[in-house]
């Protein structure tokens, strides 16, 4: 008997330079299974990870580590043995620990504080961000406390969420909110972004890339292009880098929606052998 089915499939997109921040491995909101899918559906040459993608803070508490932290880096791990990517994990703040071993490189993987990088005509400086945040690097208790805060908001955002998700109401985030309508937080932002800019400028760059704020942008600042890749957590985005040396940001729910998938059909061919029955067993 021959039969036929459609079997979907997605088209995976390729990019010169993917960039990714702040995925928290190691928090609850981390996340993990929107990235893994995101880098599943995509490939690139040079992956990025600028820095926070190990929560070590979290970690040090709570000392877990999960199935699901380690499926993610199963899949860099694919991304450098079989598509031959080259991966560059920059340290944040969260995953300090890896002072330790800085700088280290092994194979298609490689450790730094920062990263120069070529982009057609225009050269961008990439650092993670933490050690131009004053109350990162000088009052690390007062981050902590913030943190605390944050993630308290983090905990209000997945059940507000998941009362939307249950009426068919889309994904809203309440600290991007709050972050839009505080002065504090905007005066902070608008200085942050300055501050890297300015340091694009003193190493000759004419961009800057970062992470940290989670707060995902594409603009140009004192005739720097500024770009910061968001975070994991609840923007859940990405920076993507095309052949020709364009930038875009990919936020994972609005790309999720366009996702159309392919059809290919499978024909399978089953066979039906009947034994011979002698009449005893008639």
């Amino acid at each position: 008997m021959i039969s036929t089915f459609a079997k979907p499939f997605f088209v995976k997109t390729f990019y010169k330079t993917i960039i990714l921040s702040d995925i928290h491995l190691g928090i609850r909101n981390s996340r993990v299974k929107e990235v893994v899918n995101f880098l599943q559906q995509h490939r690139c040459e040079t992956l990025i990870l600028n820095g926070d993608i190990i929560d070590g803070w979290q970690l040090r508490k709570s000392g877990e580590w999960k199935k699901k932290h380690t499926s993610f880096f199963r899949i860099i791990m694919k991304y450098m043995h079989k598509y031959n990517t080259k991966v560059i994990y920059l340290r944040g703040n969260h995953d300090d620990f890896l002072d330790e071993i800085l700088p280290f490189s092994f194979g298609q993987f490689v450790i730094k504080r920062h990263h120069t990088l070529q982009s057609g005509i225009k050269k961008y400086y990439i650092v993670h961000g933490d050690i131009f945040d004053t109350v990162t690097t000088k009052l690390k208790w007062l981050s902590k406390l913030g943190d605390v805060g944050y993630t308290f908001l983090l905990w209000m955002n997945r059940h507000y969420n998941h009362y939307r998700t249950k009426r068919g109401l889309p994904y809203y985030s309440l600290s991007q909110v709050v972050k839009a309508k505080v002065k504090s937080a905007v005066s902070f932002i608008s200085d942050y972004e300055e501050q890297l800019c300015a340091v694009a400028k003193a190493n000759n760059c004419d961009g800057i890339i970062c992470g940290h704020i989670h707060q995902a942008a594409d603009k140009t600042i004192n005739n720097i292009h500024y770009l910061n890749s968001g975070d994991w957590v609840e923007t859940m985005s990405a920076l993507v880098e095309t052949t020709d040396g364009e930038w875009s940001i990919i936020y994972y729910n609005e790309w999720l929606a366009q996702q159309q998938p392919m059809t290919e059909t499978i024909t399978t061919e089953t066979h039906t052998f009947f034994p011979n029955l002698t009449p005893e067993l008639i």
